[in-house]
């Protein structure tokens, strides 16, 4: 073939790779100096404060005086001591341990029950039924924390465990309804067919298809009715009255009332409360945000 002739025939195309000649990948692109810098910026505001609890509480109160911001030297390590050796940090653990997991335990049956009925049946009042639990996210707990307050004295759950469990319960169920009817549509109906044509029943296919296939979602919303729960203050603040049910964040205000002029200790108990919170959300953050992105997608 000459070379008029070759010119005729363009050479095939060459397959693009993202290796340079040598078998060497390109070096990835990083981006903007300005957005790493905002990242930087916002994790530092939120880290800030929490190493500053926690290494607070390994000084002295003298150290806090004279240094506010500098590291411990030497290390202390008597606050955590005497806080982790007190019955009164263990029993307000145990409180906030039981709430926790009721409220969590109730907010994820209850609205995985309701979430099933509201995403696989029609019936009516479906769309007005889900339209009240999305107000629901509109109204905090704070601003009915009078008129629950009445209703619990009525009920005389006051300074009882259960008097803050049940309103958590309540809650918490508009966000866990919100999060899980998008994971339940998603489930084909072909499965619930195929699962009635094998004789399971209703009950049968919610426990043995519908809850692993929205395992995600009920873990996600597992997680937050838990770090909620755990965290919540201005409820158990009205309702509880004796420091033996105090949980663990009136406890802090409690401790912190007790030993005011002691701040190393009083940091030292309130990086201990926040302990629990802190380790859960870390190990399960992944799953925070692949349920959200589930709930998104459906």
């Amino acid at each position: 073939m000459s070379a008029r002739t070759a010119d005729w025939f363009p050479s095939p195309a060459r397959p693009r790779s993202g290796k340079r000649r040598g078998g060497q990948e390109k070096p990835a692109k990083w981006g903007s100096p300005a957005v790493y810098f905002i990242a930087l910026v916002f994790i530092s505001v939120c880290i800030a404060p929490v190493l500053y609890i926690v290494l607070g509480g390994f000084r002295t109160n003298s150290q806090i005086t004279t240094s506010p911001a500098g590291l411990p030297h030497p290390w202390v390590f008597s606050n955590y001591a005497n806080v982790l050796k007190s019955n009164t940090f263990w029993g307000e653990f145990a409180n906030s341990a039981v709430v926790a997991l009721a409220s969590t335990f109730g907010i994820v049956i209850l609205g995985l029950m309701v979430s099933f009925v509201l995403a696989r049946y029609d019936f009516k009042l479906k769309g007005a039924m889900y339209s009240l639990f999305a107000a629901g996210l509109m109204f905090p707990l704070v601003i009915a924390i009078t008129p629950l307050y009445i209703v619990i004295k009525d009920l005389g759950l006051v300074d009882n465990l259960a008097g803050v469990i049940i309103p958590e319960i309540a809650f918490g169920l508009p966000t866990t309804v919100i999060i899980l009817v998008p994971f339940l549509r998603a489930i084909p109906k072909e499965i619930e067919e195929a699962a009635t044509i094998d004789g399971a029943s209703r009950l049968g296919f919610f426990f043995r298809m519908v809850m692993p296939l929205s395992l995600p979602g009920v873990v996600t919303v597992g997680i937050l009715a838990f770090i909620g729960s755990w965290n919540n203050y201005v409820l158990p603040l009205y309702i509880l009255n004796t420091q033996a049910n105090f949980t663990l964040p009136l406890g802090v205000q409690a401790f912190s009332s007790q030993y005011s002029q002691d701040t190393a200790k009083v940091l030292a108990f309130t990086s201990l409360a926040m302990l629990p919170a802190l380790v859960f959300f870390s190990i399960f953050q992944k799953r925070i945000v692949g349920g959200l992105t589930g709930a998104v997608k459906g």
